[in-house]
């Protein structure tokens, strides 16, 4: 990704976030910009060199703001909602729910192939990568980190599905998950809360972290009961815009 000019860069990183991944990059916190910062934005150059952007809207965002992005080529994609929780007041043993292995411990193309069945009909919006693309996403946002973070869960010595806890880059305590998600006949048995929380446990016990940042699609229901279930208090509600660039 070219670099920003110096004035929008500035803008951005006090103002903003953009997550860089493999053929895509993620605008998000924009809250804070003004349409001004909003359009100096759009014009950079690695708004047309790169595959696919995203950026996210507080959803009561200014109707020019939607203006704005359309005229630009983009269309919504999804609504998110994005939640938080300290984990300071997370005290329970869930280390020992599901047997967790590692890429340091099972090869990657095992992974892939559980994570890639973990997203069989979700009901998050479909992602524009396919699995080697995520994959390649991982390694790039999180670097040599990412074997550590890239989890399967095992019930009785079979997979039950992925969760990529995670340090988010550029902080030192913000505990993420790049990816949560079981097999489709895991799901409506309750696991997902349980394993949830085991991921939060994680966070907290093996990577520091001291507070979780989750989000995921307003539609997916059953997501958003589990982070109410561990204690997730909504902070923001999204609009994702979407473009690809030819």
């Amino acid at each position: 990704m070219e670099p920003l000019d110096s004035q929008c860069a500035s803008d951005v990183l006090k103002k903003g976030k953009v997550v860089k991944g493999y053929n895509f990059i993620t605008i998000e916190d924009t809250k804070n910009l003004t349409k001004q910062e909003i359009i100096r934005l759009l014009n950079q150059p690695f708004m047309e060199t790169t595959k696919n952007i995203n950026i996210l809207v507080e959803s009561d965002f200014n109707s020019e703001v939607d203006h704005i992005l359309k005229k630009n080529g983009f269309t919504v994609h999804d609504e998110t909602v994005m939640v938080r929780k300290e984990l300071h007041d997370s005290n329970r043993d869930a280390t020992s729910l599901y047997t967790l292995k590692n890429l340091e411990e099972v090869p990657a193309d095992d992974f892939k192939k559980v994570w890639k069945d973990s997203m069989l009909h979700s009901l998050n919006a479909p992602s524009s990568l396919d699995i080697s693309g995520q994959m390649l996403s991982v390694e790039e946002e999180l670097g040599t980190n990412h074997k550590r973070s890239c989890m399967i869960a095992y019930e009785s010595g079979s997979p039950i599905g992925v969760m990529i806890p995670h340090i988010e880059p550029g902080t030192q305590n913000e505990g993420r998950i790049f990816f949560f998600g079981l097999i489709p006949r895991e799901r409506g048995k309750g696991k997902s809360k349980l394993l949830h929380q085991q991921a939060l446990e994680i966070l907290k016990n093996d990577f520091k972290a001291t507070y979780y940042i989750g989000s995921t699609s307003q539609h997916n229901v059953p997501m958003l009961q589990t982070f109410q279930h561990n204690g997730c208090r909504i902070v923001e509600r999204n609009i994702v815009y979407k473009r690809e660039n030819k």
